[in-house]
């Protein structure tokens, strides 16, 4: 049970950090969080675990965590912001990928005792990098876009925009994690592991994103409540 508790607790320990840096520093908070996350994910990725009784790679949260940042991105502060945070993430790994291979080029003293592990580690990384760089863009915008246009329906056809957070909130984000499930999977992994282990990869990433998806519609609403009382308070 310690792989359940310990993803369960950080589901919920790292959605509430994106609430708490949109209260402490409003969109600074979600650009600040959006570059931590999408470091840490694109190294936690190469961990596979078992949990809930399905083989999965970890960085599923933190990777879930930027679609909750952008849906909150897009409801506070609108469409050019959100986008502003995809093309964040987009530079974050770009300059990652850079510096972490840079690190290959050198030659370690004969005191080191990293530098093999670093290796072995990194040595993945260009392949894990340019497949996340180009599956994030794709699916982050799509993802952006489609909160947009579920708004920009139930705004018309219910005469209000206030409503439905949820509707777009789910509908954006669980059609965009399915498209990242497989194609991150494929691009990823295709050659290191048999078609089952990559379909059970796959669906379990997928039914992750679903849980990761569905638990962060109440912080997006808490976002939404804190953003409307500093509104408030400002106007006073």
């Amino acid at each position: 049970m310690q792989n359940e508790i310990v993803l369960v607790s950080s589901l919920l320990v790292t959605y509430s950090i994106v609430v708490l840096l949109l209260y402490l520093m409003q969109e600074q908070g979600l650009y600040l969080w959006t570059i931590i996350a999408t470091i840490a994910a694109n190294i936690e990725v190469l961990l596979v675990v078992r949990a809930f009784g399905m083989e999965t790679t970890l960085g599923n949260i933190l990777f879930a965590s930027t679609f909750l940042v952008t849906d909150i991105a897009s409801e506070r502060y609108g469409k050019q912001t959100a986008q502003k945070t995809v093309r964040l993430g987009i530079i974050t790994s770009v300059l990652f990928i850079v510096i972490s291979q840079s690190w290959m080029l050198y030659v370690p003293a004969q005191t080191d005792w990293a530098a093999p592990a670093i290796r072995e580690i990194f040595s993945n990384t260009p392949r894990m990098m340019l497949t996340s760089l180009l599956v994030y863009a794709f699916v982050q915008t799509l993802d952006v876009w489609l909160y947009h246009k579920w708004w920009d329906f139930t705004s018309r056809r219910f005469k209000d925009s206030h409503r439905f957070l949820w509707l777009r909130n789910n509908g954006s984000t669980l059609v965009s994690q399915l498209m990242n499930a497989v194609l991150f999977t494929f691009g990823a992994f295709w050659g290191m592991y048999g078609m089952d282990t990559l379909l059970s990869i796959m669906v379990s990433s997928y039914m992750i994103f679903i849980v990761t998806s569905l638990a962060d519609t109440p912080f997006v609403y808490l976002a939404r409540k804190i953003s409307d009382k500093s509104q408030v308070g400002a106007g006073c």
